[in-house]
């Protein structure tokens, strides 16, 4: 139980905001960074056939970062939520079972990536010339995702635990090593490939390890052995909460899936050949994961904030953090925009050379996909305000509209149209689909939120005394003698125009009872010992 209210009811927005979204938009910055330096790297000593053969593999880790984000921002939503309504005991638990449910997925999916890889890579559109690199990558890079999976969840929950700072070092202390590593192994030791996923493997363990020695430190709860056993109810709930940062990255999977094989196909039949176009909008994809790893961050860091306010009914509180939010995503959406527009060619240059081809496909891929990417600064911070609030499920539709309502259906549709061109207009009309609904959910939700707050604020408006007689309202009034509360009862009663009961309540229980008023006057408030037991 809290002593005092948590910060996070009465500190300024624009503070609290500061000091959880920063953190947080570095975190998932370095996340994404992980990969891109690999590219980076790659690009310049392999070529672009080693991009490529990243781009195959990287859905399968995508897959592992959406369970770890489903464990992670769940718990850290159900943490909130309970710290919010008082309930330590059972935040506690929720996190516990979200750390239990990131290990069993970690070593079930590392499991299935030795074994079945091959395989896997061919689903992600996987071509001849691809495979040895791919294959090559992709083994070391599977071995760490227990490190990766565990690291990220621990890493959300840090979060909420109100030290985004440590969350944050972590994750940049990770990033560095890899940024060292990377050229090392690759151009000193000349691994390759290879040599980039070893380097980004160690960084994630470093990651992992940092977050783990965390647990004992946690401030708001206490992890043990209780907490972490399992309990199906609990692992429910804490999923159902991350499930939308889950469909999110899944449904990313499904769109790199099936693009990257309309891409092969479509590409093979234009003067762009297979491979140039699965390389090229795999980077432009992840260049576009920067821009929603900052929109993400500053809704991610918001949650907290939205998630308490919300459990402690404090609306206004909600909205202005949501009003914030959004705002910051906007201006960040739209500096973005202009960058895609303006210089694609400086863009795609930092991962290598290419022949004229390839950067012209480049320079299509960025200004034709991303034309709507401003649209995301509203999507995005949506679906996660509704995570925030426990709407778990307003949250999956808005995380399941872009990807897999609009995208793939507009990515098969129009490339039977258009052939290879189909597949990039796809990006701004399922962008602005999705902007639609959620902005059209959105309106409906504050809405709401504003009805809330005046049903909350109805028994200070003392000219709403109408509402409060027809609800049939009982008002009790605790009291020590000599206080005057009979008088400050008489008061309310006058002022709200319903019944004072006192003395006269003892009279009415006596006629129906047959008991003395004297014996109820004597024994109303009394309790023997053994009254206790009944409590």
């Amino acid at each position: 139980m809290e002593k005092e209210e948590n910060i996070l009811g009465y500190e300024k927005i624009g503070k609290l905001m500061r000091k959880f979204s920063i953190p947080c938009i570095i975190s998932l910055l370095v996340n994404s960074l992980y990969n891109i330096v690999d590219q980076i790297f790659i690009g310049w000593g392999v070529g672009y056939l080693g991009n490529g053969a990243t781009n195959v593999v990287f859905p399968f880790t995508m897959i592992a970062l959406a369970c770890a984000l489903m464990f992670g921002d769940g718990s850290s939503a159900f943490l909130s939520l309970k710290l919010g309504e008082k309930k330590q005991k059972e935040a506690g638990k929720g996190v516990g079972n979200g750390i239990f449910l990131s290990v069993i997925v970690s070593l079930v999916l590392c499991t299935i990536g030795l074994l079945f890889l091959p395989q896997i890579t061919n689903i992600f559109g996987c071509t001849d010339a691809l495979r040895e690199f791919a294959l090559s990558y992709g083994y070391v890079i599977v071995l760490g995702l227990p490190f990766m999976i565990i690291g990220t969840t621990l890493n959300s929950i840090i979060r909420a635990d109100g030290n985004p700072k440590y969350a944050m070092m972590s994750m940049v202390s990770g990033a560095i090593l890899n940024i060292i590593l990377d050229p090392i192994f690759i151009f000193v030791l000349h691994m390759g490939v290879r040599g980039a996923a070893i380097a980004t493997v160690i960084s994630q363990i470093v990651t992992a390890v940092m977050n783990v020695l965390y647990i004992k430190r946690f401030k708001s709860i206490t992890i043990d052995r209780e907490a972490i056993k399992p309990e199906a109810k609990v692992c429910g709930k804490v999923s159902m909460l991350g499930i939308s940062s889950f469909i999110t990255q899944m449904s990313f999977v499904f769109v790199m899936a099936v693009e990257n094989n309309l891409l092969s196909k479509y590409g093979a039949e234009s003067e762009y050949g297979a491979e140039i176009p699965i390389t090229v909008l795999g980077i432009v994809m992840k260049i576009s994961q920067i821009l929603n790893s900052i929109i993400v961050g500053i809704a991610a860091g918001s949650q907290p904030i939205i998630g308490y306010n919300y459990g402690a009914q404090k609306y206004d509180r909600v909205k202005q953090t949501l009003k914030n939010v959004l705002g910051l995503s906007v201006i960040v959406s739209t500096v973005a925009f202009i960058l895609f527009q303006t210089i694609p060619d400086k863009l795609i240059a930092i991962f290598g050379s290419g022949n004229d081809t390839y950067i012209k496909f480049a320079c299509l891929s960025f200004r034709t996909y991303l034309m709507f990417c401003i649209f995301n600064g509203v999507q995005i911070p949506s679906g996660i305000f509704f995570q925030a609030i426990g709407k778990s499920s307003k949250s999956a539709i808005l995380s399941l509209s872009r990807q897999i309502i609009f995208l793939i259906p507009a990515m098969i549709i129009l490339s039977k149209i258009f052939g290879i061109m189909g597949v990039l207009y796809a990006g701004p009309v399922a962008d602005g689909l999705a902007f639609a609904i959620a902005l059209t959910l959105l309106i409906i939700e504050v809405k709401h939120l504003g009805k809330i707050k005046i049903n909350d604020n109805s028994l200070i408006d003392d000219t709403s005394t109408d509402s409060i007689v027809k609800n049939h309202t009982v008002i009790t009034i605790s009291r020590e003698y000599g206080s005057g509360g009979r008088y400050i009862g008489r008061l309310i009663a006058d002022k709200l125009g319903i019944k004072l009961y006192d003395k006269d309540f003892i009279e009415k229980l006596a006629e129906e009872t047959g008991l003395s008023p004297e014996y109820i006057g004597e024994n109303e408030q009394k309790r023997s010992k053994l009254d206790n037991f009944n409590d």
